[in-house]
């Protein structure tokens, strides 16, 4: 017990939370990133002492692949980053704006597009929730086609042609 006229301090000790919010970095900042993910993290004024973490990813191909990656694991759908690397190189050569208008599918009518070449039937099948319903957003296209994959091969990882 305090002395009279003394004040006891107590100390509060914090136990920081962690909280995930993703945010895409566009035009320069992401060609000025080194790294493209980097963590960063603040300590909340309120009493609770919670501390958030945002991890930013690039507006590039390494970008939407690490995003997808981290939405993948959120729901259990397998894939590495390499399988996805390589499978679109193959189908897309990197370009999320890529259309084939020339293919049986597209004779048909429906087109396979994005990043992976995914026709809109099989995007909106495989679609994953809290990604974009537009199958040329780079995110919502890995991630649906790896969706897709996992279901029909097991993984991304064990395609190595055309799906």
């Amino acid at each position: 017990m305090p002395a009279r006229g003394q004040h006891r301090h107590a100390k509060t000790l914090r136990r920081p939370r962690t909280l995930t919010r993703t945010l895409a970095i566009t035009g320069t900042a992401a060609a000025a990133l080194l790294v493209p993910v980097l963590t960063a993290t603040t300590a909340s004024a309120d009493t609770s002492s919670t501390s958030s973490t945002t991890t930013y990813y690039a507006n590039n191909l390494d970008g939407w692949i690490r995003e997808s990656l981290d939405i993948m694991a959120q729901n259990g759908i397998p894939g590495t980053y390499d399988g996805i690397y390589r499978n679109i190189m193959r189908e897309s050569s990197g370009n999320p704006n890529a259309i084939n208008n020339w293919d049986s599918n597209a004779a048909a009518g429906t087109p396979s597009k994005g990043l992976l070449q995914v026709i809109d039937p099989t995007f909106a099948a495989y679609h994953v929730p809290g990604t974009s319903w537009d199958p040329y957003d780079p995110i919502a296209n890995i991630t649906a086609a790896c969706n897709y994959a996992a279901a029909r091969y097991g993984s991304i990882d064990n395609v190595f042609g055309a799906y």
